[in-house]
């Protein structure tokens, strides 16, 4: 189904890496749990689930209505601009050492993205990252920074 799109393009995005099962197995208790509710809702097929049981979304599909973000339990699913490449994919809001234990790859709130960022565009709030859209430039030195790969490239050329 073609849907035209409005510019600026806004898609969804899910505060979740998706490396860890979205199950029992799964210590981190502000991951994407796997319900479906997300995929459920979407009329365009652009929310599914990945091997892990963890919500993916597929911006070209995405027209940023927001039903999979009213729809998420986890309130981990958020619209983003869709010129902005890079972004936070984890929502732990525990310490270092838990959100260590709880996911390999979770943001730990070590800063070391903050202290990167020359437009000022990432603080640690609540003890992981978060990006400030209207500042960040798309440079992409977070990510390649962040030592827990927290911090993605949506479009994957930054490792």
């Amino acid at each position: 189904m073609a849907v035209k799109k409005k510019f600026p393009c806004r898609a969804a995005v899910v505060a979740c890496n998706g490396t860890c099962a979205a199950s029992a197995v799964s210590r981190c208790k502000y991951g994407c749990v796997g319900c479906g509710n997300c995929a459920a809702v979407c009329r365009f097929g652009a929310v599914s689930l990945n091997e892990n049981d963890v919500a993916e979304v597929d911006e070209e599909k995405c027209i940023a209505c927001g039903m999979c973000v009213r729809a998420c339990p986890q309130d981990i699913i958020r619209l983003h601009e869709c010129a902005n490449y890079i972004v936070v994919r984890c929502a732990n809001e525990d310490k270092g050492k838990e959100a260590r234990e709880a996911c390999p790859v979770s943001c730990i709130g070590c800063g070391i993205c903050e202290k990167t960022c020359t437009a000022e565009a990432i603080h640690v709030i609540d003890s992981h990252a978060v990006i400030d859209e209207s500042l960040c430039l798309s440079c992409g030195m977070c990510a390649v920074k962040c030592p827990r790969h927290a911090i993605a490239d949506l479009r994957g050329i930054l490792a």
